[in-house]
């Protein structure tokens, strides 16, 4: 892709790069913003809700004639039809993985048509998703050519955080683009901006989830030994959490694993998804992650014994039933 004029600062030269981003300006979009919304599942539903409630008006896009009825949700308008898309400013994408995104923005084969070929110039693709550093450097050279912005900004977050506005939302593009979605961004949580070039924050964000999956698996395999031994795996979890280990994750995701809580957040099928990627980003940089590896497999028996519609967190249950729990 070609570079921009404005986007010739690497990430680690980038002011405040990894920071909650402060600098950038404010009050570029002060007035409410029409936005189209494409991948209204639990988190996108959940966002696309602050959006119209922060007072911007949001087109959202849904394949099922249900989902019409679901979405009665002041500020919201559900549309079954592409083109109530077309004119929006800025466009926001929540869908599952690359080809996802790259069917409603580029188009398929059999459907050559896509998003992209009908926004204005000037328009923003504000992709939230969870994609491969590859694509993200694809769609923002296709909306370039397009005279269009693209805004990699995918999020750290479940759906009960989306909820309550507190995502962390790794941001990297153009600065001019970054800055005019900042009121958006803000109306869903926490803002990084971690450089100029698209990739970067999808790079981070899939290394992100490698830690989470990663100690998910080791919170998993701890509290097993514990319940085999006879002792409390929650007063191990609560002691842990209090001294060495005392962060939100630990905390939220060590009391789910322990209560047996899987219901979906990140299903294990988008988990895996993510994992892949991970394993390939490493591949290409020729830095392994043995670790990550042995994740990807304990994925596969999850899905394989059953556990597809469950979260992540069901990697803890994979170490109950191999330790015949």
């Amino acid at each position: 892709m070609q570079k921009r004029t404005s986007g010739e600062t690497s990430a680690n030269a980038h002011p405040g790069a990894g920071q909650p981003d402060d600098d950038l300006g404010r009050g570029t979009m002060s007035q409410p913003v029409k936005i189209g919304f494409v991948g209204l599942g639990l988190m996108g539903t959940a966002m696309a809700t602050n959006l119209a409630r922060a007072g911007h008006r949001v087109d959202a896009f849904v394949r099922r004639p249900e989902q019409m009825d679901e979405l009665q949700i002041p500020g919201i308008r559900p549309t079954m039809h592409m083109p109530d898309l077309f004119d929006s400013e800025i466009v926001v994408s929540m869908l599952p993985d690359d080809l996802a995104v790259r069917n409603v923005f580029f188009g398929t084969s059999n459907e050559i048509d896509g998003l992209a070929n009908h926004l204005a110039a000037g328009a923003i693709h504000l992709s939230m998703s969870t994609i491969s550093t590859a694509a993200a450097m694809e769609f923002a050279d296709g909306h370039q050519r397009r005279g269009q912005g693209y805004v990699a900004a995918p999020v750290f977050g479940n759906p009960d955080a989306a909820k309550a506005r507190q995502l962390a939302v790794i941001v990297a593009g153009d600065p001019p683009d970054c800055e005019r979605c900042r009121p958006l961004i803000e109306s869903l949580g926490r803002l990084f901006v971690v450089g100029n070039e698209a990739p970067q924050a999808n790079l981070i964000k899939l290394l992100g989830n490698m830690m989470t999956a990663t100690s998910l698996e080791v919170l998993g395999e701890i509290t097993t030994v514990l319940r085999k031994r006879g002792q409390d795996p929650r007063q191990f979890v609560d002691i842990m959490t209090d001294t060495m280990f005392g962060s939100r994750f630990h905390k939220i995701y060590g009391s789910r694993i322990v209560s047996g809580d899987y219901a979906p957040g990140l299903a294990m099928p988008l988990a895996l998804k993510d994992v892949r990627l991970a394993l390939a980003e490493a591949e290409t940089a020729g830095a392994p992650m043995p670790s990550v590896s042995l994740v990807r497999d304990r994925m596969i028996t999850a899905i394989a014994r059953g556990h597809a519609a469950l979260d992540w967190t069901a990697l803890g249950l994979v170490s109950l039933e191999e330790a015949g729990l």
